[in-house]
């Protein structure tokens, strides 16, 4: 399966100061494999290196950091020579050997015609660490796959290209748009998980059978990412942290305007009411991936930052099947899309991982008094505000009132509608599938 983050692999392989680079991604997103798909492609030979399932490989790196040292002790385990103009090395679950993170500088300063990528599970939690080499390695995070790779991915080629290569204005058909609609939907099921999305293809000729095994696989990975909360947080810490990440769905169960509220922090664990005492499991969540934030903003001016709070926000979840998998809502109440609130939550959840997949920035959302804009974006300066329907009722009082306010250079609403693009009224209609290709 092809990753749209195979292009950015291409780049950085092209680069002429290039450095290490370490690919970011939360467990079984698939970083291995596009690596390891990447490298056979592109270089003469791949020297894989796994520090979990070769621990004493890190004693390697505890003599010294010398480059020349390293390859030769890596050739001799590999039992391979190492051309360090022509191949590549990959570091795999590197956190495991703090000291091979740290070798990269060196790598980089001595001996920078080495290619060298770097991936880890829970990367994002190590990558504080005193020895990290700052401004000596290059990054590029790897999301779940967003609608169009999933379209990609299941076969539908026909469908990936309509997305990819659909232009302002392009009329599409009662045929097409209930294609991708439906399809869609099965995308809030699936989600964006290589594991789930084979599972899926292997049983789809039978949707039920489809929907039970993917929902099972969802379940098993549930289980991986609690068990990676104890082994790497303390049992404390875990018990915390597995409550706020089941709640965050069960919170948004309580909302019945459709639209994602700011997140509570009462209720979660016994005696914790407050963002002090929550914050270092959200920060912990969000480092491992599992969880994106979204600041909310009191006035729509640049930079955004500046009018947020730190304990005013949004949470959404990583992926929407693990999201629906999580809120124990049966498959078919999602095909049939009669879920109720839930609907605005699964429609603005898959919108948020989409921008996270295409445009890396931070998340955030507005609100003034009774007004609420889901997202907000920044464009070349320019402030666009996108609010978001789960189905075909798109009257947007808020967006109206932000608009009067802030006058955008157009409103944007993301629904069950097909594309319209009124430059007149400047307001445009994305239909939910198209929510990748903002702006067109």
């Amino acid at each position: 399966m092809k990753r749209f983050i195979w292009n950015q692999l291409l780049q950085w392989k092209e680069k002429k100061d290039r450095k290490p680079l370490i690919l970011k991604g939360v467990r079984q997103v698939g970083k291995t494999y596009i690596l390891r798909s990447f490298a056979e492609a592109n270089f003469s030979n791949v020297h894989y290196i796994n520090f979990e399932k070769d621990e004493q490989l890190a004693s390697i790196f505890n003599v010294d950091l010398s480059p020349e040292r390293i390859l030769k002790e890596l050739s001799f385990h590999l039992n391979l020579p190492i051309d360090p103009k022509n191949d590549i090395i990959l570091f795999d679950e590197i956190q495991n050997a703090p000291k091979a993170l740290t070798s990269l500088k060196y790598f980089y300063e001595e001996m920078p015609e080495m290619a060298i990528c770097s991936a880890g599970s829970l990367l994002g939690l190590h990558l504080g660490n005193e020895a990290f080499p700052v401004g000596k390695v290059d990054f590029l995070e790897l999301y779940p796959f967003s609608f169009a790779e999933f379209l990609r991915g299941t076969g539908d080629q026909k469908s990936y290209i309509f997305l990819r290569d659909y232009s302002k204005g392009q009329t599409v058909s009662d045929h097409i748009h209930n294609h991708l609609w439906e399809q869609l939907k099965i995308y809030f099921i699936v989600g964006g998980l290589p594991e789930v999305i084979n599972t899926y293809v292997l049983h789809k000729n039978d949707l039920f059978s489809a929907m039970e095994q993917v929902r099972k696989k969802q379940k098993d990975l549930i289980i991986a990412y609690n068990a990676d909360m104890a082994k790497h947080s303390g049992k404390q810490n875990a018990m915390h942290l597995e409550r706020l990440f089941r709640n965050i769905p069960a919170q948004l169960a309580k909302e019945q305007n459709l639209s994602v509220s700011r997140f509570r922090f009462k209720g979660i664990i016994p005696g914790i009411n407050r963002y002090s005492r929550l914050a270092d499991s959200i920060d912990w969540l969000i480092n491992a991936g599992l969880i994106f934030k979204s600041g909310i903003i009191n006035r729509a001016e640049l930079p955004f930052s500046a009018y947020t709070k730190e304990n005013f926000f949004k949470l959404y979840l990583f992926d929407p099947g693990i999201l629906g998998a999580l809120s124990d809502l049966p498959p078919k109440t999602i095909l049939d899309y009669a879920y109720g609130s839930y609907k605005g939550y699964f429609a603005e959840n898959y919108v948020a991982c989409e921008f996270k997949c295409f445009d890396s920035k931070n998340l955030f959302s507005w609100q003034e008094n009774t007004a609420e804009v889901e997202f907000i974006r920044e464009i070349n300066g320019s402030i666009f505000p996108i609010e978001i329907k789960s189905g075909n009722i798109t009257q947007a009082k808020s967006l109206k009132v932000f608009a009067d306010k802030y006058n955008p250079p157009y409103r944007t609403v993301m629904s069950g509608k097909k594309p319209l693009f009124d430059d007149v009224n400047k307001l445009h209609n994305y239909p939910l599938y198209l929510a990748s290709r903002f702006p067109i």
